[in-house]
């Protein structure tokens, strides 16, 4: 993350509060409220549900003191040294960045599965090269990608953003003060206009993003540009603002209660925010603006009443010393710790982080205090450019060595898969194939390729920000009579299955589905857009009048998770007959498919590490099948025109859950089937059909 270098030896490029004032404890200090508000929220400590708002502080303080070392350099010589700059942050950013990578790579090996293995080289090689943000949100824009665990170096995002600002920020302050000097004026003016211009732009792109994409306003550097920007306006008007000398009392009374009224923000924003805050967003003004105000306080000065005095006491900035390998080191040891021990609850995970202070402190004592106060590399630019040259060469030649061992295992063991001449699904019965092979076979598909084993449906499945479908039909389009299918991403993934019976019949297959959007009338969040989800509703109630207004189906397929939308399930309950009812209307049989099991892990990750083994990555029937009232109140008949189908006897005999059938793998995520499983289950779905529905 953001966390700079404080040691008083080092003042000059860490510590200055602005031109001239030197070493600054409080802003110590303030970096251990950060990174303990950061650790407390991944430990999921009940106390601090937006915790996650310390990275906003960190970004602020980065912002100020890097702008302040600038405009010390510039103030004193009207210039400054891109080679000694971009070297002064290599020397104290990537040595200690680049030996947690290499720890986490070689962790991964020994304790992750192959295919997550791979997951993880990828993300290794993005963080080692300061872009790790843009890969991260690639994935996480990607709703088919929903279902992967969390990649140890997820929190390195936030260092490719700062590095990505500087690499700009840096430039324009040089050119600025070139100009300046030429000019004869001083390099300030210029400097606050274009800070000013982008911390508008970025604020204005900020606010965009947060509702129309969460991922990119939260991990994107234009969209995080202003928090940096707020701390180099801080920077131009530090001057004026704190350590007055000659300040009277008032002064020193409205310096001392802005410094409280920030750290009063930011204790706020910790507390009270929680993962349903829309963020960045207007709600980043909070910790931004409070750190901003408690950095301007003047709160360095260890008399008084001021929250500076607090955050200079020696066992807060001892933390604050810390702060920058303890983020580096928390998040991987978190992980990790729970793919070994399973998932945590918030004792649990608060061990682990409390653990990681360890090899936190072992970094900072053996290599970033030491590589960053060496005389020998700071001692020429090259040096410390070398030095992180190496620290980013050798994660990036370890996440290869990942890679290229992880798609040798799994091309080891799954050098056998299932002939295609066995792939006919079974009609009914306890196989999923018609002819199930005789001895156990590599999976089909393999793990590796199972996520991208998709229902092939294209653009039809509409993303979060649409409000309607487009035409969607598939078989035979100019038949009379389609079928109709419904529903969430669980949904979608019949569409196989339903296509293939369609064809049977020369139906055609109209698909009206959106991620993350229930057919149950229900108000939800969305991650994606880290917000409530208006945009579903809309498109629910777009698409049942659209079927409504069409020619009445031959059938209307329905389905939606299960899990994960309320856990209210009255309001459920209520939300589907609502729906049901409407759809009823239409005059068409309407076919409910039960949702199947769900996992709640990784099944490609899992079985990549043990393919052959039938039981090695089952899950338990209680907790993946829960019980399911509308479908109990279709069953009782006390719903319209809906029947049931529950194919979970097949897909979960017993009290164990297989993730793989006759040597099919069932999931491409930790909930939904793979197409090739939902293209074998055609027959048995058809077959359902012909019992419940005899005219069809």
């Amino acid at each position: 993350m953001v966390l700079l270098r404080t040691r008083r030896s080092l003042a000059a490029d860490a510590g200055t509060g602005s031109a001239g004032k030197g070493f600054r404890p409080d802003i110590e200090g303030l970096r251990a409220v950060a990174v303990l508000g950061v650790v407390g929220y991944h430990a999921a400590l009940p106390v601090m549900p937006g915790g996650y708002v310390g990275v906003d502080v960190f970004f602020v303080i980065s912002g100020y003191l890097i702008t302040g070392l600038l405009l010390a350099q510039i103030d004193r010589a009207g210039r400054f040294s891109l080679a000694e700059f971009y070297g002064r942050r290599a020397r104290r950013i990537l040595p200690a960045a680049g030996v947690v990578l290499l720890v986490t790579a070689v962790a991964s090996v020994l304790l992750l599965p192959p295919l997550r293995q791979r997951d993880v080289a990828y993300d290794l090689l993005a963080s080692a090269l300061n872009v790790g943000n843009w890969r991260f949100i690639a994935v996480q824009t990607n709703y088919l990608a929903a279902g992967q665990a969390p990649s140890p170096v997820l929190h390195y995002w936030s260092l490719g953003v700062e590095e990505q600002f500087y690499l700009l920020w840096a430039p324009l302050a040089l050119a600025s003060a070139l100009i300046a000097r030429r000019l004869g004026r001083s390099a300030r003016v210029p400097l606050a206009a274009a800070i000013g211009s982008i911390v508008v732009a970025s604020f204005a792109l900020s606010l965009y993003w947060t509702w129309h994409s969460a991922p990119w306003a939260y991990l994107s550097s234009p969209s995080r540009a202003w928090q940096f920007g707020c701390g180099a306006l801080g920077a131009l008007a530090a001057p004026y603002l704190t350590g007055r000398a000659d300040a009277g009392r008032l002064w020193r009374a409205a310096s001392t209660a802005l410094g409280w009224a920030g750290a009063i923000a930011i204790l706020v924003a910790v507390g009270w925010y929680t993962n349903a805050t829309p963020f960045p967003g207007y709600a980043a003004l909070l910790p931004t603006l409070g750190t901003l105000a408690v950095i301007l306080s003047g709160g360095g000065r260890p008399d008084g009443a001021g929250v500076g005095r607090l955050l200079a006491y020696r066992p807060v900035r001892a933390i604050g010393r810390l702060s920058f390998s303890w983020y580096l080191w928390h998040w991987p040891v978190l992980v990790l710790g729970e793919a070994v021990l399973g998932a945590q609850s918030w004792p649990g995970k608060l061990a682990l982080v409390t653990a990681s202070a360890i090899p936190a402190w072992l970094t900072m004592r053996l290599v970033e205090t030491p590589v960053r106060l060496s005389p020998r590399v700071a001692s020429r630019p090259w040096r410390s450019l070398a030095v992180g040259a190496a620290a980013v060469a050798i994660p990036l030649v370890a996440s290869l060595l990942v890679t290229v061992g992880a798609d040798r295992s799994m091309r080891r063991d799954l050098a056998t898969m299932v002939p295609a001449d066995l792939l006919v699904g079974a009609v009914d019965g306890p196989h999923l194939l018609a002819r199930p092979p005789r001895d156990p076979m590599g999976l089909r598909p393999g793990p590796a390729s199972a996520r991208d084993d998709l229902p092939a449906i294209g653009t039809c499945q509409v993303e979060p920000t649409s409000v309607s479908s487009p035409p969607c039909l598939f078989g035979n389009v100019s038949s009379p009579h389609r079928v109709v299918l419904f529903g969430d991403s669980h949904a979608a993934q019949w569409f196989p299955a339903i296509r293939a019976i369609a064809q049977t019949r020369g139906w055609a297959v109209e698909v009206l589905t959106k991620s993350g959007c229930p057919v149950p009338r229900l108000t939800v969040a969305n991650g994606q857009l880290g917000r409530v989800y208006r945009e579903c509703d809309t498109w629910r109630e777009s698409t049942i009048l659209r079927i409504a207004s069409e020619p009445r189906p031959a059938a209307i397929f329905v389905s939606s998770e299960r899990l994960g939308y309320t856990d209210d399930e009255r309001q459920l309950a209520d939300g589907w007959r609502a729906s049901l009812v409407r759809l009823a209307t239409v005059g068409a049989p309407i076919i409910y498919l039960r949702d199947t099991p769900y996992p709640g892990e990784d099944v490609p990750a899992c079985t990549s590490g043990a393919p052959r083994t039938a039981d090695a990555c089952s899950f338990s029937r209680a907790a993946a099948i829960p019980a399911d009232p509308i479908a109990d109140a279709i069953a009782d008949k006390t719903i319209p025109s809906t029947v049931v189908v529950d194919l979970d006897g097949l897909l979960c005999p017993g009290v164990r859950c297989p993730t793989s059938l006759d040597s099919i793998l069932l999931y491409r995520d930790n909930s939904h089937l793979t197409a090739t499983a939902a293209a074998l289950l055609g027959p048995r779905l058809d077959g359902a059909l012909r019992q419940l529905l005899p005219s069809s």
